[in-house]
């Protein structure tokens, strides 16, 4: 009998060899299953896609149908399998891409569970969820693997920055709307806030514009601090990916003295001393 502890429960035998394929995409057999998967899912997006073009789906609507079920089944089946040989099941079913996973075959039973014409609204806007298929791809690609890293350990700086800006956009879009007038296009402080974000991120969509010259000042200094602004994020990803380049590589850069640490076990720069 199987004892298990804290939810995790030890994988031997084929459950071992079959967890090892489906979940470590380094070795052969996970970097073939890996590959298969991919091609799997970037077929079904595409079906996804041609079902919505009303053309394609009067002339190949069986098609398509047939197919969405046979992927369908697919992922079914994997999603059991992972279950299966999973260690501690739940934790892959909570995490996000087990979810992700879950809501990817999702709608085409809920199609089948909730029949009438006053549900296909509910239930066409339900089966869009499956181009969730294509977030499992990240699990396989290691770029993308050291992408989401390099996310993960920026996302407070991330956050500080976003946080600036959104009180950037509402002091020089309240300012604007005391300068500039209602004909002008600027109604509403929010409606003027709208504007701000939109010329600050370099969009401009051209739908309101001030007209008096202090008006057109201001939105030169909000057109001059949106290359600025757009320049911050780009900083903090690439400090953050270079970093992970570096640890993958069996080298880390200390955040004091930029020194190059190529002790993994190091928690201590040995030559400043700042903490790892």
């Amino acid at each position: 009998m199987t004892h298990v502890q804290n939810g995790r429960r030890p994988v031997s035998g084929w459950r071992l060899r079959l967890r090892r394929i489906m979940f470590e995409s380094e070795t052969p057999a996970g970097r073939r299953f890996a590959l298969v998967l991919i091609f799997t899912i970037i077929l079904s997006v595409l079906t996804v896609m041609l079902d919505s073009v009303d053309a394609v789906r009067n002339a190949h609507g069986d098609l398509l149908y047939v197919l969405e079920w046979f992927f369908t089944l697919v992922f079914t089946l994997e999603y059991i399998l992972r279950l299966v040989c999973a260690e501690r099941r739940l934790r892959y079913a909570t995490s996000f891409f087990g979810i992700v996973d879950l809501l990817a075959i999702l709608p085409t039973y809920i199609d089948v569970l909730l029949p009438g014409s006053h549900y296909l609204v509910v239930i066409r806007v339900l089966r869009v969820l499956r181009v969730f298929r294509v977030l499992k791809l990240v699990q396989y690609l290691a770029a993308a693997r050291m992408m989401l890293r390099a996310i993960q350990s920026s996302y407070r700086k991330v956050a500080v920055f976003v946080l600036t800006v959104m009180t950037a956009v509402v002091i020089l879009g309240s300012l604007m709307y005391v300068i500039e007038t209602p004909e002008n296009g600027f109604t509403s402080i929010p409606r003027s806030i709208y504007w701000a974000i939109v010329t600050i991120t370099t969009v401009g969509y051209g739908d309101i514009s001030p007209k008096t010259a202090p008006g057109q000042m201001l939105a030169t200094i909000v057109m001059l601090l949106g290359f600025s602004i757009i320049a911050v994020p780009t900083g903090i990803l690439s400090v953050e990916i270079s970093q992970a380049m570096r640890i993958r590589g069996g080298a880390r850069s200390c955040l004091g003295c930029n020194a190059e640490i190529r002790e993994p076990d190091a928690k201590y720069c040995q030559y400043c001393g700042t903490e790892l």
